[in-house]
């Protein structure tokens, strides 16, 4: 690392690093590779000596990088992290081996990329997410990761990240999400995820729908890259919570457990399992023991994350009307309780509705309240959203009071689900274990 001045090296200097990241979210989401890559450029294209593994989809791409980046460990490499949003501190966004960059290394980075940027003529407007996933790239490269596993911030062809030619490309699945940005058609929103798809770069996927599949076909016959599929190439079998027999491209893999809940995580760990097994033919051997431990010892918070046992807390970032589907499966199947309180917070340019009428029929109480977000909906527009199960429901705009109310009325034998937006589950996690810091 390139060592800072005293004051980056301070807890001030950190701050002061915060406060100018954050400052340029004033310039919202300008999408496009333009300004990133002057920026990378200034502080000496780092992206291009990385491997990089880059995931994206509607849901599961953070999990799957969990998982991926935790087998890789194990399998002794050195690998770098890069996911977004955090959910308590951005130190969370950027990690080398499970461990977070340091507060002084985020203030010397930040302090000299500024340098370096004005130096070389680099003007605003750049994102948040400009500067940010440069800082990561740029960490890696000076940490010498062996691979890096990169997180898609939103949609893929036009996001930060797809500055990296990896060694290959994941999606998950595709749902609609973020359809303002992305496009109102399920093939439209395809094309955008599909740009991380390079030529000659292998790909896999655990999309189902036959016209995504055909499309990504397509792409993949254009681009000459090899094309595998969760589902046929690569294939899983679940046995109970947690566990599941995994049949791949060389490994036949029996019983193995996953310390992740939800059935949908089993989808995520055997993409995550396929992409290592494509990896291998890439000359990144893996063994099964990494494989194993990998998906055992994998730590993911925020998703479907029991926080507290008395009274029950489980923590779910579902924001999309998929996600929401996949936290309903979960709650009907997997977590027995006497009564269901749902605390809610969500931002107001996504599906309140569709979301709302998906969770709310199984709550006994509904609290809805809103993460410390410009974006965050109003919690009567929330109720209105609810329509005749507003009558389920009661309003608290402060998210600590609505916690507080929500653990009042949680007995003994209850849950109290805190979901809607990973904002809202960040702001909650950091209450509830009485964490801080950015």
């Amino acid at each position: 690392m390139a060592k800072g001045n005293s004051q980056s090296n301070s807890p001030e200097g950190y701050s002061h690093s915060l406060d100018y990241l954050c400052s340029l979210q004033k310039f919202g989401m300008i999408f496009g590779l333009a300004q990133i890559t002057k920026i990378l450029n200034a502080v000496g294209d780092p992206h291009e000596e990385i491997q990089a593994i880059h995931i994206g989809g509607t849901n599961g791409k953070g999990s799957t990088a969990a998982m991926m980046a935790s087998i890789l460990q194990r399998g002794g490499y050195r690998v770098g992290l890069y996911t977004s949003p955090h959910l308590t501190r951005f130190t969370e966004r950027i990690q080398v081996n499970g461990v977070e960059i340091e507060e002084r290394d985020v203030a010397a980075l930040t302090e000299e990329m500024r340098e370096r940027i004005e130096g070389s003529g680099v003007t605003a407007p750049f994102t948040f997410f400009d500067f940010t996933t440069a800082m990561a790239l740029l960490y890696f490269s000076r940490k010498r990761v062996d691979l890096a596993v990169l997180e898609v911030g939103l949609g893929g062809r036009l996001d930060s990240t797809n500055v990296v030619n990896p060694l290959l490309s994941v999606i998950t699945n595709v749902t609609r999400d973020h359809e303002e940005v992305l496009g109102r058609s399920l093939l439209t929103i395809a094309g955008e995820k599909a740009g991380i798809v390079k030529k000659g770069r292998p790909f896999i996927t655990a999309a189902t729908q036959p016209r995504v599949l055909r499309f990504f076909s397509k792409i993949c016959r254009e681009r000459e890259a090899p094309f595998y599929r969760v589902g046929k190439d690569v294939r899983c079998d679940p046995i109970g919570e947690k566990n599941f027999h995994y049949e791949g491209l060389r490994r036949k893999l029996w019983s193995l457990h996953l310390n992740l809940p939800g059935p949908h995580q089993i989808i995520n760990a055997t993409t995550a399992l396929g992409a290592t097994e494509v990896l291998e033919d890439l000359g990144y051997p893996v063994s099964t023991e990494a494989m194993i431990r990998g998906l055992k010892e994998v730590h993911w918070p925020g998703r479907l994350e029991m926080v507290r046992s008395s009274p029950r807390v489980v923590l779910d970032g579902a924001h999309n009307p998929a996600g929401a589907e996949a936290l309903r499966e979960a709650l009907k199947n997997e977590f027995h309780y006497d009564r269901l309180v749902l605390l809610f917070g969500i931002m107001k340019d996504k599906d309140l509705k569709s979301i709302l009428q998906t969770l709310a029929p199984l709550a006994d109480r509904i609290i809805l309240s809103k993460p410390h977000m410009e974006r965050a909906s109003s919690p009567a527009g929330l109720l209105k959203a609810l329509g005749r199960l507003g009558a389920r429901a009661e309003m608290i705009e402060d998210l600590p009071a609505a916690i507080e109310r929500g653990l009042a009325l949680t007995r003994p034998g209850d849950l109290l689900c805190i979901t809607g937006s990973l904002y809202t589950v960040g702001e909650a996690r950091g209450y509830l274990l009485r964490g801080d810091g950015a």
